[in-house]
Order: C-alpha cells, then sequence, then structure tokens
C-alpha cells in the first residue's frame, strides 16, 4: 500500500454538502494541516435544500476559524465536463473523494435520467480529469447495493455482483468497472467503497429512520417493508468517516506485471458494521429515542401509526457487509451502536426542527 500524507495537500471533495461528504469535509477541516480543500455540490433538490444549506454553512463557520485546513466550495454539478476540468486546471488536487451522486433505490425508478447523468456522465469526467491531471488516490462511493439479490451472507468484495436490482445499484456497479478500467489503462490508484445504510444527524430525509420520525411526529403512519422481515447493516456517518479518512491515506500500490503493463493499483472495501439489525428492532430503538429526546410524548401509541407491508420493486431483504478486508489493511471496524447512533439523531433532531 501506497502511503498518501493529506497534509498541505489540495483534496476535492464531491457532494460536499451531502451527508457524508459534508462530515467528511469537517473532519479534514478539523484534522488536517494546510491542506487546501475544494467542496462542489450541485445543491439540487432531491431533498430538503435547507438542509444542505445547513451543513454549507456550518462547514463555512468552520473553515473560517480553522488554523489548519480551508474550504473552497463551487457550486456545480459533476456531470459538467467544463467546471470539473477547470477545477482540475486551476487546483490540480492531489486526492479526490467522489461522494456526488443521485442516491436512492426507489428514486431511480421514477426518474433515472438523474442516475444517468451524475453517477455514469459525472464520475466518467472526475476519471477523465483524473486522467489528465495525475492524482495520489481517488476514492469513490460505490454500495451495498451492488449485491443485488446475492444470497450468500455477509457480502464479501470477493462475491461477484452482476445482478443488479435497480438502476441505482447499476450505476454503482458501473462506476467500480469505469475506475478498474482507468486504472488499468492510466495507472490511476482507486479505491471504491461500498457503503452500507448510513445513518446519524442531518442525515438524508429519503432514509427510513429520517422518513419515519417526519411522519410519526406529524401523526402519520409508517409502512415497514416486507412485513418486518428487512435486515439492514446500518453503519453511523462517523464510522463511515474515519473509514474514508484512513483508506484517504493508503492507496492502492503501483505495480508492474509481467507483460510489462500496469496492474491495477484498484480496490474495493465494504464499510458496515458488520452486525445486521431487524427493521422492527431498529424502529423499536428509534421510538424510544425519539421520547427520551422529547421529540415524542411519553405516551404515543406505536402500533396505531405501524403499518406491516409487502417488499418494494428494487429492495433486497438483508444486507450485511464483510468487513474483514477493511480491518486486514487499514486496523479498523465499524463499531457505533445502533442505540449510541439513533440517539445521536434523535437528540439533532429535536435541537434542529424543535428549537
Amino acid at each position: 500500500m501506497q502511503k498518501v500524507d493529506l497534509n498541505g495537500k489540495t483534496i476535492l471533495v464531491t457532494g460536499a454538502a451531502g451527508f457524508i461528504g459534508s462530515n467528511l469535509v469537517k473532519r479534514l477541516i478539523k484534522e488536517v494541516k494546510d491542506a487546501t480543500i475544494i467542496g462542489i455540490d450541485n445543491m439540487n433538490d432531491y431533498y430538503d435544500v435547507s438542509l444542505k444549506e445547513w451543513r454549507l454553512k456550518e462547514l463555512n463557520q468552520l473553515s473560517l476559524n480553522s488554523q489548519l485546513s480551508t474550504l473552497n466550495f463551487i457550486k456545480g454539478d459533476i456531470a459538467d465536463k467544463t467546471t470539473i476540468d477547470g477545477i482540475f486546471e486551476k487546483f490540480h488536487p492531489a486526492v479526490v473523494v467522489n461522494l456526488a451522486a443521485q442516491a436512492g433505490v426507489r428514486y431511480s425508478i421514477t426518474n433515472p435520467d438523474a442516475y444517468i447523468q451524475s453517477n455514469l456522465i459525472g464520475f466518467y469526467n472526475i476519471l477523465e480529469a483524473c486522467r489528465h491531471n495525475p492524482v495520489e488516490h481517488l476514492v469513490y462511493a460505490s454500495s451495498s447495493s451492488v449485491y443485488g439479490s446475492n444470497k450468500k451472507i455477509p457480502y464479501s468484495t470477493d462475491d461477484k455482483v452482476d445482478n443488479p436490482v435497480s438502476l441505482y445499484a447499476a450505476t454503482k456497479k458501473s462506476n467500480e468497472l469505469m475506475a478498474h478500467a482507468y486504472s488499468k489503462l492510466y495507472n490511476i490508484p482507486s479505491t471504491g467503497l461500498r457503503f452500507f445504510t448510513v445513518y446519524g444527524p442531518a442525515g438524508r430525509p429519503d432514509m427510513a429512520y429520517f422518513g419515519f420520525t417526519n411522519k410519526l411526529v406529524k401523526g402519520e403512519t409508517i409502512q415497514i417493508f416486507n412485513f418486518g422481515n428487512c435486515k439492514r447493516d446500518f453503519t453511523y456517518v462517523d464510522d463511515i468517516v474515519e473509514g474514508v479518512v484512513r483508506i484517504m491515506q493508503g492507496a492502492p500500490e503501483k505495480k508492474v506485471g509481467e507483460d510489462g503493463l500496469p496492474i491495477p493499483p484498484y480496490a474495493v472495501y465494504n464499510i458496515g458494521n458488520n452486525q445486521p439489525e431487524n427493521l422492527l428492532t431498529f424502529v423499536d430503538i428509534l421510538q424510544q429515542e425519539l421520547i427520551r429526546a422529547k421529540v415524542l410524548p411519553e405516551d404515543y401509541d406505536f402500533e396505531a401509526h405501524k403499518k406491516l407491508v409487502p417488499m418494494q420493486p428494487g429492495d433486497v431483504p438483508v444486507t450485511y457487509a464483510d468487513t474483514s478486508a477493511l480491518e486486514r489493511d487499514y486496523g479498523y471496524k465499524p463499531s457505533t451502536s445502533l442505540r449510541d447512533g439513533l440517539r445521536a439523531f434523535a437528540e439533532w433532531y429535536a435541537a434542529f426542527y424543535q428549537k
């Protein structure tokens, strides 16, 4: 593995106002010395833009007061080649973390265009820019969705992932294939990260825990899919960011094969909690923490607001990460418990929406 020192470098983070992106930028501003962090985000309205604006405000405030590193934010779209080429020509980033993507399985069924633009064309623009401006390490978000309807669990990065069950999953698998081709052809060190159900404060409102909370607060009924028989490897956002920061600092090594051609400096890792939880357990802990944070009253009648329904198209019954490769290569394993993570979310929700 090739060590990458982040201090004093220019780091490009796409999707910087997003859930994972903003938490990553926050961490870099606080911990990396003399880095120039370039953040780009198109601030689209896939979900409540005020949440993205709030995250961005936090980052700008942090950057202004930071003695270590600063953020230079650009409102723009990675699908716009001119914008991306301009950023690379002006700033020459040494490390690139591509987190900008159109997320969500269900939305990909109704709005496929958004996925092709952002996840395929956008990622292609990033790869091309990395090709013409040598970078030390390209790290990019893939997803646990690539495992599709794989029966073998836990999901290992050695498993075949040729059966996506949604367009979103297909675009993420495509990202891994595209990165592999560019790593092979142009010797670009790249690492793909398959994230497993990320949650936490200031997260995405389209995710179940956030959507459930919004509905319960309004007294609406929540739908629990597959009659509650879904299991998810819920991963707390700080654990995800810890994994990303470690991986940024260790790039796949450049080597030459027997044919004299580069062996692609390419890797893919799972980042998950390695502990799938039943959806009903998840909802139970969520309701306890929402009452504790006074988001909901003590006597809230959950049974009256809960409905068990069949599986949705594009969904899978179980996600479960094998994280042994991450432990082996980076000495890291996510460990935040569901209760601790949901408590942090409930407390943030109370402060953000009910202050």
